[in-house]
């Protein structure tokens, strides 16, 4: 089947001048010209789309329709940038691409804010920008998100989620699937998880709270110079590892927790609500086995404590 290229409809330029009601302080130089655009597509249940933008931000939220509606604005520091920026557009059998073309001159102080509404089961394939953030609520199928200098919030996603950005923080709620998450020097924040948990930051913390992990899945939270706090509502048997260096951990576990422990630091103290058949204990180190002994909960860090608490 053939493929269906084109180009967004382009709305009447908006000129923001000196003379109008231009506020450098909310807009800054790169909206002082701006075109908005709109445009719909079809597109079925399981259907594949991917956007790119720059310097902007991406919001997508699910709805009940069949078809992508498209709204946004290109944005510059003349006229001339924003007339020569495009946004391609290319609909394939069970797809759609949309894709933010930059003008010639690459340094351009230019960039793109998209707002969609999507299928509620449809695909995201690559929702990528830069410097600007992204967000995606209810939609029930996998996403792969990435941005720099920008933060990501995925709300009631059912679906792998594969996230990542820099210098920014992500924020996920009430989402079922397998969230990988990545960043640095933003934090991590996750509530009501089902499903995987896979995080990695800097100089920032991870705070997760699991309804129900996936069984038998392991968990991973990583840090440095930042808290990991983790709290589990049920235990489903799964290899736990959490590390940072110069800050703490936080284990909030059930109160019936079957598993092999080993957790340690430097220049600070483990301490643990469970009864541990100890195979090694001291102040910064605690190696042993919980109830019947099970999968492996391996804590570390350094200049931090170590806390195990029972809900």
């Amino acid at each position: 089947m053939s493929t269906l290229k084109h180009s967004i409809l382009i709305l009447p330029l908006m000129v923001f001048t000196a003379g109008c009601d231009f506020d450098p302080g909310d807009w800054g130089p790169m909206d002082r010209y701006k075109e908005e655009f709109r445009s719909t597509h079809k597109l079925g249940a399981n259907g594949t789309l991917s956007v790119e933008g720059f310097n902007g931000s991406v919001e997508i939220v699910a709805w009940d329709g069949d078809s992508v509606e498209v709204t946004g604005s290109k944005y510059a520091r003349d006229e001339e940038i924003v007339r020569g920026m495009k946004i391609d557009v290319v609909e394939g059998p069970g797809s759609l691409r949309i894709r933010a073309i930059r003008p010639v001159e690459r340094n351009c102080n230019c960039g793109v804010r998209y707002a969609l509404r999507v299928p509620r089961k449809v695909k995201l394939d690559d929702i990528i920008s830069s410097n600007g953030s992204l967000r995606v609520e209810g939609t029930e199928g996998p996403a792969r998100l990435k941005t720099s200098n920008g933060s990501i919030k995925v709300w009631r996603v059912k679906g792998d989620i594969n996230a990542k950005t820099s210098n920014a923080s992500i924020e996920m709620m009430d989402s079922e699937g397998a969230a990988v998450l990545e960043t640095s020097n933003g934090r991590i924040k996750a509530d009501g998880v089902r499903g995987g948990f896979d995080a990695v930051t800097s100089n920032a913390s991870i705070d997760a709270s699991i309804e129900e992990a996936e069984a038998g899945r392991a968990v991973r939270a990583s840090s440095s110079n930042g808290s990991v706090n983790l709290q589990f509502a049920k235990w489903s048997a799964n290899l736990v590892k959490a590390s940072t260096s110069n800050s703490s951990i936080n284990l909030r576990l059930p109160p019936s927790v079957n598993a092999e422990l080993r957790a340690s630091t430097s220049n600070g103290s483990v301490s643990t609500d469970y009864e541990v058949t100890t195979s090694q204990f001291s102040k910064t180190r605690l190696s042993g086995r919980m109830g019947s002994g099970g999968p492996l909960i391996d804590l570390s860090t350094s200049n931090g404590n170590i806390r195990l608490v029972k809900q």
